[in-house]
């Protein structure tokens, strides 16, 4: 049986929220997204406390798409965290988002973001982007396995 792939979605606009669950219920990857409105929240999620203390770092989400403008920590505070630990380094991270700052494309990419999207307007090229970007990081890209990170 296929491994399902889990996605969690970061993002604090109900809009957008929407336009990405509907271009991923349209493909397989649609089945197990767990989304969240603030990166305190993501936070939690990927660390497994909280709300979230019942997950496990066993089974951590094959990819994150992260807005980074959110409420409460940003997107970048979020990576940075998901970076400096062991457990969750590893894990894809792509930032999807509006901004088109170049501060905030270069800091992504020194704290390590695996790729930079911005949020296209169109509807139709809003839904392809979500798709391929799915495709590649959960069927086309080879991560690390887990055991190689666990205990440092």
């Amino acid at each position: 049986m296929k491994e399902e792939q889990e996605i969690l979605l970061v993002e604090d606009n109900s809009g957008d929220v929407e336009l990405t669950l509907h271009a991923l219920r349209g493909s397989d990857f649609g089945r197990r997204v767990h989304v969240v409105g603030d990166g305190e929240a993501a936070l939690d999620f990927l660390f497994c406390r909280g709300p979230y203390s019942s997950r496990s770092f066993e089974r951590p989400p094959k990819l994150v798409l992260l807005d980074l403008k959110l409420p409460k920590v940003d997107g970048l505070e979020v990576l940075r965290q998901i970076r400096t630990d062991p457990r969750t380094k590893t894990i894809p991270v792509v930032a999807f988002t509006s901004s088109q700052a170049e501060g905030d494309v270069i800091e992504g990419y020194r704290l390590g973001i695996n790729s930079y999207i911005y949020k296209p307007t169109d509807f139709g090229d809003f839904r392809e982007m979500v798709k391929q970007a799915a495709q590649y990081w959960l069927q086309i890209n080879q991560p690390p396995p887990l055991a190689a990170f666990r205990g440092q």
